[in-house]
């Protein structure tokens, strides 16, 4: 019988993610692999998720990615409240073995915390490490929580003190059948993702206005999905919206090359219209100002056929070949440079590396091998105390309730 894995996707966004969503994309698509291994679900999320599981659980009935742009002190109580929910999970599903953590600091602060009395853990970093340094060159695991990263060169910022407790990188994978490749191409350039400095929407729209190439940005900016939503909102002078520091960037740094035709912002696309959109693009523009630990825009980009021209930071060198999937840039002039040469790039290339390398069964296979290795190195699966169950709650719960467990069928 299978091993029995919580999994928690954090409060922010359902899983799967209605158009933007990072980490709750890779979950979208590593769970029902490991579903199709025999590995048995419990799922903290948030009430609008969808994603077919064992068991889930929820604090919040809709995700509150809105709020994770307000003021630290307006939005602290989120993750605590969820966090609340995964150990009351644990506790009502005693044969759990395992914590798979996404939830940034929160997660294994409390996670860890419980020490012998919560099953082993494995965080996956989906960031940035120089964000919280003294949490990472102070926490210590106890040989119960270990971590992974999403890249070799994600790794390479972390303290030493998180690198001894790491166990290596596995590369974000994507769900090959759900993006089609095209090789008809036209001429618009893409860029994906929530609008935030280090994103670079405003180089990509910059260049583009400077060259005049057509380019679309797709994303959320400060939770809002779209034009609509965000300019109704900013005519209340009231709303919190005016002080969210993204807002402040799309208004001052990105729209002003914006011209409604050429160079715009669309929103959050989603499904089908996403995988169109990035499948047409002539490549997608990543002109990021930080070190990308993950890139799920560019692997999604390769899986469509499309290559990727980017800056040469975090992730992208691990996964762009230059002048063969894409091409990696120094600098803004340089990026400027590359773009008129995309037509070079063969979109095919680009989805036989997808296939090789980036597929959710490779994701999945490669977190079966670290679940066993954290299983392993903290001792007995049934090493954790594990208190009674407790009947759910009613709001959480699917299919059969799992008896003992051994190894992943």
């Amino acid at each position: 019988m299978p091993l029995t894995v919580l999994i928690n996707a954090g409060p922010w966004l359902p899983v799967p993610p209605p158009g933007y969503g990072g980490i709750e994309a890779v979950l979208a698509t590593l769970v029902p692999e490991l579903r199709r291994r025999g590995v048995r679900v419990v799922l903290c999320t948030v009430g609008d998720s969808a994603l077919e599981v064992e068991h889930r659980h929820h604090s919040f009935p809709e995700g509150q990615f809105r709020r994770l742009a307000a003021p630290y002190g307006q939005v602290v109580g989120v993750t605590h409240a969820h966090m609340a929910t995964v150990v009351r999970a644990l506790r009502e599903h005693p044969e759990v073995d395992l914590v798979h953590d996404h939830l940034e600091v929160v997660g294994p602060s409390v996670l860890g915390a419980l020490g012998g009395g919560g099953p082993p853990v494995l965080q996956t970093l989906h960031w940035d490490l120089g964000k919280h340094p003294e949490f990472y060159r102070g926490f210590d695991g106890g040989g119960r929580v270990f971590f992974n990263g999403v890249s070799e060169a994600q790794l390479r910022t972390a303290p030493a003190e998180l690198r001894a407790q790491s166990l290596g990188a596995v590369h974000l994978g994507v769900d090959l059948a759900a993006h089609r490749p095209r090789a008809d191409k036209g001429e618009t350039f893409v860029v994906l993702g929530r609008f935030t400095p280090f994103k670079g929407q405003d180089v990509a729209a910059r260049v583009c206005k400077e060259l005049g190439l057509p380019l679309v940005m797709a994303g959320p900016v400060a939770g809002v999905p779209g034009p609509e939503q965000l300019f109704d909102a900013l005519r209340d002078p009231a709303s919190p919206l005016h002080g969210y520091a993204d807002v402040r960037y799309y208004l001052d740094a990105v729209r002003p090359f914006e011209d409604g035709e050429r160079i715009r912002w669309v929103g959050t696309v989603a499904g089908a219209d996403k995988d169109a959109l990035v499948g047409r693009a002539r490549a997608v523009l990543m002109p990021i100002s930080w070190d990308e630990p993950g890139a799920t825009a560019a692997v999604e980009a390769l899986a469509c056929g499309t290559p990727v021209i980017a800056m040469r930071r975090g992730a992208l060198p691990e996964l762009i070949e230059h002048g063969v999937t894409g091409f990696l840039a120094d600098d803004e002039a340089e990026l400027a440079s590359l773009l008129p040469r995309a037509g070079e790039l063969d979109p095919a290339a680009c989805r036989r590396v997808a296939e090789r390398r980036f597929s959710a069964a490779a994701m999945a296979e490669a977190y079966l091998r670290l679940y066993e290795e954290v299983l392993a190195r903290a001792g007995s699966r049934r090493g954790w105390p594990r208190p009674p169950s407790r009947p759910a709650d009613g709001e959480a719960s699917r299919g059969r309730r799992p008896g003992r467990r051994t190894r992943p069928g």
